[in-house]
């Protein structure tokens, strides 16, 4: 029975429902139990109604959500329904607290927490309310399941003796529970900090609408679990939340604050005719060289458009772009720089650290008690509407490999094992980069051979480039020059820092470190790429339209001839369409202009020159991308086997291997070649060895 204070609080809880809320209670009502179990109450309603009840809530909620849902359990209703079991639900706090935020003092608090759901479980039946039934009488023992712990009886109220037991499960009361881990979404992250999170229970009418990937806000009871080494307890404890409502969130940059000063700053860089050179310069100066590569990750941070259809389907306007090249040429800096400055971002290597790899998975841990499935988001789900840069992607798992085709283009990744079957968002921009399968790269072969990716995955990126290391005496000098540079302004700034009385005054250092300053500050150019897409969706002019296609069309008329190769296909065209829609989104534009389209075909046709090349003829050949083999490749290939087939049945054994690339001269393939396409039909399984020496088609 409640005490006269508590009837006090239930009066005032009932009072503001006839204020506030007297319309939602009475759809609850009829929509009760089957379609709406919960009163959704916005937290802002109670502390304009009564402040002091407000804050109670904040500080003591379990006790004032027994007291709201008493008296909406007293609530005068229109119709004859008993909301016996319905939750009062408190959302919308005045701020969240950041889960690295969270502290002792907030144990049993009321707080709100945003992040991405790493994890979930599935939802399962739990028992509340566990009805006993002793095996000797029969007699019935009610205990209600409120901690962590089973509780059981220790023994019968009707013999009194110590069991055994079982649950009565029509007697039992049971409610869905789900567990959900939230981790910090990467933009809200500084300079590589390490993500933290907090494992949220949820129960009843809130399980089941979340999944990983899912960017959230979650308002809910802050506990403590007392951790335990081997049997013995600790005086440590871990923090975890007993969820009390969870709302979903499709903001792009829900923890980007951009104030009107930011704003200023921004449309006024916006304008400057040196906006593209300033952009170059912003990222990773430390980095000698590479304009069109770091262009091209500017145009990648800014993204093209997303596409909606009328017919359901999407275009995706993400970016794509893979960087192969020799060890030692900056490629895993370059990675690293751009995740430092991207509004969203998540940084891995190609091995993975954890079971969900790149993509996703459905694995068997502890979060889930070592019974449950849980589903675990990857790289790519955790970095969805923003960058995934990946290091290694050569050295990707085997799951990752099949998972990620859908992944780039569908920008999905489905799960389907142990009964879960997921799909989920990973709607990102992939930077990846990768080494040459023999340490270095080699220009005269193709890209397929040199790098441990399928053709299908490597024709899915928009621009690849080769990152080379040859030697140069002018370019060595500059690279030389920039690195001494680089390392001298760091040595002086160490030693102002360090010395009480310096020997270069603050002018000095800064003469030499505004040489290796970035051109634009990282903190607002994170804010410049999250207003630009934020409001910036730019549509093609006709004069646009018309140098994408003359271009397009030129380079393919190249491909007219009987023999000649087919130079690009048409996943180039929309390729070039976002990285024009990319260029007018850097200055802030909503027309895409003649001279975007101009500026994203110079960094296509360099390239297509690094990586669309048959190293044989020199000539643009989409299938050294799409399919890993060039033209002249397929064609040596084929002859090779005509060969084979020709002459196999002349000789008791097959063919021999000599004759073979004897008849493959006459034709104009040299000794090396034919020997090292005759191992790569042995090894694709179109031709074999009956005998040592002698070979034969399958």
């Amino acid at each position: 029975m409640a005490t006269a204070d508590n009837t006090e609080l239930i009066d005032r809880f009932e009072e503001f429902y006839r204020d506030y809320y007297r319309n939602e209670i009475g759809e609850l009502a009829q929509k009760y139990p089957s379609e709406q179990k919960s009163l959704f109450v916005d937290w802002q309603d109670l502390y304009r109604f009564d402040p002091d009840l407000a804050e109670d809530v904040r500080n003591q909620p379990e006790q004032l959500q027994e007291y709201a849902e008493e008296a909406l359990r007293l609530y005068d209703l229109p119709v004859d329904v008993k909301l016996g079991q319905a939750h009062v639900r408190i959302e919308n706090l005045p701020e969240t607290t950041g889960i690295r935020d969270i502290r002792a003092d907030h144990r049993g608090q009321l707080i709100s927490v945003q992040g991405i759901v790493r994890k979930a479980t599935e939802v399962r039946p739990k028992v509340t309310d566990a009805a006993f039934e002793c095996q000797r009488c029969g007699t019935l023992t009610r205990i209600p399941q409120t901690t962590g712990d089973f509780q059981e009886p220790h023994e019968c109220q009707g013999c009194e003796r110590q069991g055994p037991f079982r649950i009565n499960f029509d007697q039992s009361e049971f409610i869905d529970a789900q567990k959900i881990r939230v981790q910090e979404s990467p933009e809200g992250l500084r300079g590589g900090e390490t993500p933290q999170s907090i494992d949220i229970n949820i129960e009843d009418d809130i399980t089941g609408n979340v999944t990983a990937g899912d960017h959230v806000r979650v308002t809910g009871v802050l506990k403590l679990d007392q951790r335990e080494s081997g049997n013995e307890k600790t005086p440590m404890f871990d923090t975890y939340m007993d969820g009390m409502t969870v709302e979903i969130e499709d903001e792009q940059f829900e923890e980007m604050d951009i104030t009107d000063e930011d704003k200023k700053e921004i449309v006024e860089l916006s304008n400057e005719p040196d906006i593209y050179e300033q952009m170059v310069g912003a990222i990773a100066p430390s980095i000698y060289g590479y304009e069109q590569e770091k262009l091209s990750m500017i145009l990648q941070l800014f993204s093209g458009v997303s596409k909606d259809l009328p017919d359901g389907s999407r275009i995706r306007g993400d970016l794509h772009m893979l960087l192969i090249g020799d060890p030692g040429t900056g490629k895993s800096q370059m990675l690293s720089y751009i995740q430092n400055i991207a509004p969203r971002s998540v940084y891995t290597s190609g091995k993975g650290s954890s079971a969900a790899g790149l993509t996703a998975a459905a694995v068997r841990d502890d979060f889930g008690d070592g019974q449950q499935w849980t589903l675990e988001a990857g790289a790519l789900v955790l970095a969805d509407q923003g960058i995934a840069a990946v290091d290694e992607l050569d050295k990707m798992a085997a799951d990752d490999r099949s998972a990620m085709h859908e992944a780039l283009e569908q920008q999905s990744i489905s799960v389907s094992k142990a009964g879960i079957n997921a799909t989920l968002k990973s709607r990102c921009s992939l930077l990846g980069a990768a080494n040459p399968k023999y340490g270095r790269f080699d220009q005269y072969e193709p890209i397929g051979e040199q790098i441990d990716l399928e053709p299908a995955l490597i024709s899915r990126f928009d621009l690849i480039f080769t990152v080379t290391d040859k030697p140069d005496e002018e370019k060595d000098r500059k690279l030389a020059q920039h690195i001494l540079t680089t390392n001298y302004a760091g040595e002086l700034h160490t030693h102002r820092q360090e010395n009480a009385t310096p020997d270069f005054s603050a002018e000095e250092v800064e003469t030499v470190t505004e040489e290796v300053d970035p051109t634009i500050e990282p903190e607002l150019l994170r804010k410049y790429i999250a207003y630009a897409k934020r409001n910036c969706f730019p549509t093609m002019t006709e004069e646009a339209k018309d140098e994408i296609e003359s271009f397009y069309v030129d380079l393919r008329s190249k491909g007219q001839d009987e023999d000649a190769a087919v130079p690009v296909t048409a996943r180039k065209i929309e390729a070039l369409i976002r990285l024009a829609e990319s260029s007018a989104r850097v200055r802030l534009s909503d027309t895409v202009e003649q001279r975007d389209a101009e500026r994203v075909i110079e960094i296509v046709r360099s390239s297509l020159q690094d990586i669309g090349v048959d190293p044989e003829t020199g000539e643009l050949d989409a299938d050294v991308v799409e399919t890993g083999t060039s033209k002249s490749q397929r064609d040596r290939i084929q002859n090779i086997k005509g060969i084979i087939a020709d002459i196999q049945d002349e000789y008791d054994d097959g063919a021999p291997v000599e004759v073979v690339i004897e008849r493959a001269e006459e034709v104009g393939i040299d000794e090396s070649k034919a020997e090292h396409e005759i191992e790569k039909l042995k090894q694709q399984g179109e031709i074999y060895e009956p005998t040592n020496g002698n070979l034969r088609t399958t």
